[in-house]
């Protein structure tokens, strides 16, 4: 009876661990814009799987920038995987905004050296939701969800790929 007990256990516990886990998120995306300051400009693309495309304009690796580095070319395309934690932080930042329901737009552009934000979800039931934040406070989440994307292009490994 114990061991046949510890292969109920042995079998349940296989079987909860070795489903692949789902995200709502098919694909995120976060796109910075540039300013008339030094604003990094970049794009990220984060599939469900974790993988991403980290795709550098300016003023991403620099710690000293300056203006000088528009007439450089872009700093270049890479891919990485998004660590676990990492990934599950930003689908928790995600879900604590309630995305669906975010305005599409914010800012308002009486001020014209601000950068955007474009934060582009697309959901695993097919829909999508595009928000377009110019000057990059739409709300204290919001905000922190874009922090989040900046620290990514630091924090993980990418590897040039052009």
């Amino acid at each position: 009876m114990k061991y046949l007990l510890s292969l109920c256990a042995f079998i349940l516990f296989f079987s909860c661990t070795s489903q692949k886990a789902t995200s709502k998120y098919s694909k995120i995306e976060y796109e910075a814009t540039p300013c008339f300051g030094f604003c990094p400009v970049f794009k990220m693309t984060i599939n469900a799987d974790r993988t991403a495309v980290f795709e550098a304009e300016h003023f991403n690796f620099n710690d000293k920038p300056s203006k000088d580095e528009f007439s450089k070319p872009r700093e270049g395309t890479f891919k990485g995987t998004i660590k676990e934690e990492d990934y599950n932080k930003l689908v928790a930042l995600l879900d604590g905004l309630d995305v669906k329901n975010l305005n599409d737009k914010y800012g308002e552009r009486n001020i014209t050296d601000l950068p955007s934000s474009h934060l582009r979800i697309n959901f695993a039931d097919g829909t999508s939701k595009h928000v377009e934040d110019y000057g990059k406070h739409g709300s204290e989440k919001l905000s922190e969800v874009y922090k989040f994307f900046e620290d990514l292009r630091k924090n993980q490994q990418w590897t040039k790929v052009k």
